[in-house]
C-alpha cells in the first residue's frame, strides 16, 4: 500500500500519528523547546509523555534538547559565560528531572550552556545533583557527562601538519598566535562518542554533552535504538543515518517547523529511516511546507548540509501530509560519509578571544537642521576625539550606530528638505580601546562633542544631544570579543570517538593520546534521597474531556486554515513581499548570512522562479555585492523556496558576527532589500493574468 493510500487511526493528543501500513517504529523523541533555558510548558510535556509512555510502547522514548549556538556571538566562548542565566537552566532542568523520575525516560542535552565547554558540562551535572536532592529523588540517577574541549597542543600540531582549514572561504587562515590567545577551543562532536557512551551505559538516565553538532544527539539515540546483533556503526547505512540526521536537523529547533511556529515538536522514527514530525501544541500543526522550509533554516544551502564525518544529501527528500492533517512524514535523505569520498573525517573547531574593552553612550538628535547633516557632523566628532587623544597609549576605535537617519548624500544644499518627515535620530556611540580607562575617556569626549559641537545653520545653542537614559552618560560594557577559531580539523581514524574516564582524570586529551578518541566521558551516579519521600510532581493524568479538548482544537485549527485561505489576487503586486509567504535572513554560522524566500503556492513559485528576478546577478546587485561574493544562490523545490547566502560584512569589510560595531548578531534583520525587490513588468502581467 502506498503512503498516500494509508488510513489514519486516532492520533494521540500529543501529536504523534500512528498509521496503518507503517514501517515498524524505532523510537519517539520529544523536544519541548528548541533551546534549553528558554522555558517550556511542563504540562504539555507531561501530556505528550502520558501518550507515548502510558501505553507501554514497544519502542524507545526520550526527551532530547540542544542548548548550543554561535548565534549570540563570541562572548560565551571567550569569557566562559552562558546563553541564559543559570537560574533559567535550573528551572528547565527541574522539569526534565521530574520527567525522568515520573516517566523513567532518558533525557539527553547537548552543547550545554550555549558553548558546550567543560566547565559548563560540570556545572550542569552539579545542578542536576542539586535538583535531584531538592526533589527527594526516590531512586539513583545515572548521569553521563561528555566533554569536547580540545588541547591547544593538539590543535597546533594539526595546524603545523596542514590538517586545519577555514570553515568557508571567508574564514582567515588560523595562526599559532590565535590558538594560544584563545582561552578554550571546542570541537563539535558527531554522534559517535555519544552513541558509545550510552551503549556502554544502557541504564543511563540523563546525558549532558559538551559541544556537539546539533543533530548528533538525536542521531545517537536513534542509533542506540537501532543497535542489534551487529555492531552499531555497521548497522547504520547511508539511508538510516540520512533519516536520523535529517530528523535531528528539524527537531533541534523544536516547534519552529510548525505553523504557526511553536515551542515543541515530536518525532516518531521508523526502522527504515522514515520519520513523522508533529507538534504537541494544540494551537499549531505541521504541514509539508513548514517542515521542508525549516530544512533551509540557518544553513548556507538547502540541499547539502555538511557535518562531522560527512554531509547530509537532501536532494531526494519528500514531505507528505498525513491524513490527520497535523503530521508530516519525511523520507529520502542520505548521509554520505567523507571517507567514501576519499576525504578525512573532519570536526569543526570553535573559539573566541578578547580584543579590547568597550564603552558606549547613547541619545538622540531632534533638530532637523542637524539631522540633515548628521553623517558629516558625526565624522567631525570622530576627528575632534582623535585630536584630544593624540599620544595616548593604546589603540582605539570610535564609530556610531545611527537609527532613523537619512542616507548619506552628496547633496547638502538643503538638508532640512531631506529630513522633513524625520522627528528624531537615535545614535549609539561605540568605543573599542586597549583598556577600560581609555575606552571610557573616549566615550565621554565623544558624548561631549555630540552635545556641544557647532554645525552649519545652527539655531539651538544650548545643546544638540538628548541623553541620560537610565541615568547614564556613558556605559562600560566590558570586554569586546571576536571569533578567533572557526575551522575544520582533519582527524585520523579513531579520533572521532569517545572513551571513558574516571573522576580526577583529565577531561582534555593531550597530544599523542588522541588515537582512542578526543571526546572523553564519565559516569556520575546520584544516590537516591535518604528520606525516599519524593517532592516531584507525579504524572499528570489527563481526563477524557481534556484529550477531547486538545483533539477538538486541532480539528478547529485545520478547519480554520482551510476556511481562511485568502483568494490569490496578485493583480496589484509590485514587489516580492506581495507574492512571497516568508522572507527572512539568519546567520549561517558566524561568517555568513543566508536569505530565504518561501512561497505557499506551487504555480506562483514556478512563475516567480522562471521570471529571472531572483537570478544570481540580480540579487547580488540588490545587496551591493559582486557575483563572485555569492556563497550559494538557487532554488529548493521541496520547500517552494529560494535561498541566497552571502559573506557577512560590516562597513564594506568582511566581518564575523559579534565584535566591535555589531548591531544584528543573529543576522535576522538583513532581509529588507528582498522584501522591496521590484517585480518585472513581464512578471506583473503574468500575475495579473493569473487573477
Amino acid at each position: 500500500m502506498s503512503p498516500s493510500a494509508t488510513h489514519s487511526v486516532d492520533a494521540p493528543a500529543g501529536g504523534v500519528s500512528t498509521m496503518e501500513g507503517n514501517p515498524e517504529p524505532l523510537c519517539a523523541i520529544v523536544t519541548p523547546m528548541g533551546m534549553l533555558g528558554y522555558g517550556f510548558d511542563e504540562q504539555l510535556l507531561t501530556r505528550t509523555l502520558d501518550e507515548l509512555v502510558g501505553g507501554a510502547p514497544s519502542f524507545n522514548v526520550a526527551v532530547i534538547m540542544d542548548s548550543g549556538s554561535t548565534d549570540s556571538g563570541p562572548s560565551k566562548l571567550a569569557l566562559g559565560t552562558m546563553t541564559c542565566p543559570e537560574e533559567s537552566y535550573r528551572r528547565d532542568l527541574t522539569k526534565l528531572v521530574r520527567a525522568v523520575i515520573n516517566y523513567k525516560v532518558p533525557v539527553l542535552i547537548s552543547s550545554v550552556g550555549g558553548d558546550g565547554s567543560n566547565e559548563h558540562v560540570d556545572l550542569f551535572v552539579k545542578m542536576v545533583q542539586e535538583i535531584a536532592a531538592s526533589l527527594n529523588c526516590p531512586r539513583k540517577l545515572n548521569v553521563l557527562a561528555l566533554y569536547s574541549e580540545v588541547s591547544k597542543d593538539v590543535v597546533e600540531q594539526k595546524l603545523l601538519a596542514g590538517d586545519i582549514t577555514g570553515c568557508g572561504d571567508e574564514v582567515p587562515q588560523l595562526t599559532v598566535e590565535e590558538i594560544n590567545s584563545t582561552p578554550r577551543i571546542l570541537a563539535q562532536m558527531g554522534h559517535e562518542p555519544i552513541l558509545e557512551a550510552i551503549l556502554s551505559n544502557p541504564d543511563f538516565d540523563i546525558l549532558i554533552a559538551g559541544r556537539a553538532y546539533d543533530p548528533a544527539i538525536f542521531v545517537a539515540f536513534c542509533a542506540m535504538s537501532q543497535a542489534g546483533p551487529s555492531p552499531p556503526q555497521e548497522s547504520l547505512n547511508n539511508t538510516l543515518l540520512g533519516g536520523f540526521y535529517h530528523m535531528g536537523k528539524i527537531m533541534e529547533c523544536g516547534g519552529l517547523c510548525a505553523t504557526p511556529k511553536s515551542a515543541g515538536a515530536v518525532a516518531l522514527v521508523y526502522k527504515d529511516g522514515t520519520f513523522d514530525i508533529s507538534t504537541p501544541d494544540p494551537a499549531a500543526r505541521c504541514v509539508p511546507l513548514s517542515v521542508a522550509a525549516h530544512t533551509l533554516y540557518e544553513k548556507a544551502r538547502p540541499d547539502i548540509l555538511h557535518g562531522p564525518g560527512g554531509y547530509l544529501d537532501l536532494t531526494r527528500t519528500t514531505y507528505e501530509q498525513l491524513p490527520d492533517e497535523i503530521t508530516v512524514r519525511v523520507r529520502g535523505a542520505d548521509f554520505i560519509p567523507s571517507t567514501a569520498q576519499g576525504s578525512p573525517y573532519t570536526v569543526k573547531l570553535e573559539g573566541a578571544r578578547v580584543i579590547g574593552s568597550r564603552s558606549i553612550f547613547f541619545g538622540s538628535f531632534k533638530d532637523p537642521i542637524l539631522i540633515g547633516q548628521i553623517h558629516e557632523y558625526l565624522e567631525g566628532v570622530k576627528a575632534r576625539c582623535a585630536l584630544q587623544h593624540v599620544g595616548m597609549d593604546g589603540t582605539w576605535k570610535l564609530d556610531f550606530h545611527i537609527y532613523g537617519a537619512p542616507e548619506k548624500s552628496s547633496d547638502s544644499a538643503n538638508p532640512v528638505n531631506r529630513t522633513q518627515n524625520l522627528q528624531e535620530v537615535f545614535v549609539v556611540g561605540e568605543v573599542l580601546a586597549a583598556s577600560p580607562t581609555l575606552a571610557r575617556s573616549l566615550a565621554s569626549t565623544a558624548r561631549v562633542y555630540c552635545s556641544h559641537a557647532a554645525y552649519k545653520g545652527q539655531m539651538a545653542t544650548s545643546g544638540n544631544f538628548a541623553f541620560g537614559i537610565g541615568g547614564k552618560t556613558e556605559l562600560d560594557v566590558g570586554d569586546c570579543c571576536e571569533f578567533s577559531i572557526y575551522h575544520l580539523m582533519n582527524l585520523i581514524h579513531g579520533e572521532q570517538h569517545g572513551h571513558a574516564i574516571h573522576t580526577g582524570e583529565k577531561k582534555i586529551v593531550e597530544k599523542g593520546l588522541t588515537v582512542h578518541g578526543i571526546f572523553p566521558w564519565q559516569r556520575v551516579e546520584i544516590p537516591a534521597s535518604v528520606s525516599g519521600n519524593t517532592n516531584s510532581t507525579g504524572p499528570i493524568s489527563r481526563s477524557e474531556s481534556n484529550v477531547d479538548t486538545i483533539s477538538a482544537k486541532k480539528e478547529r485549527l485545520v478547519d480554520q486554515d482551510k476556511k481562511t485561505l485568502p483568494a490569490k489576487d496578485f493583480s496589484h503586486a509590485k514587489a516580492l513581499k506581495d507574492v512571497a509567504k516568508v522572507i527572512r535572513s539568519k546567520n549561517a554560522g558566524p561568517f555568513q548570512i543566508t536569505f530565504d524566500v518561501i512561497f505557499d503556492d506551487p504555480v506562483l513559485y514556478e512563475v516567480v522562479k522562471s521570471s529571472g528576478i531572483l537570478r544570481q546577478e540580480a540579487v547580488a546587485h540588490l545587496f551591493r555585492r559582486s557575483v563572485d561574493e555569492v556563497v550559494w544562490c538557487g532554488f529548493f523545490d521541496q520547500a517552494l523556496a529560494f535561498k541566497l547566502t552571502l559573506p557577512r560584512t560590516r562597513n564594506g569589510e568582511l566581518r564575523c558576527s559579534g565584535g566591535f560595531m555589531e548591531n544584528d548578531v543573529h543576522g535576522s534583520q538583513q532581509y529588507l532589500p528582498l522584501m522591496e525587490l521590484p517585480l518585472s513588468e513581464e512578471l506583473k502581467r503574468t500575475l495579473k493574468a493569473m487573477g
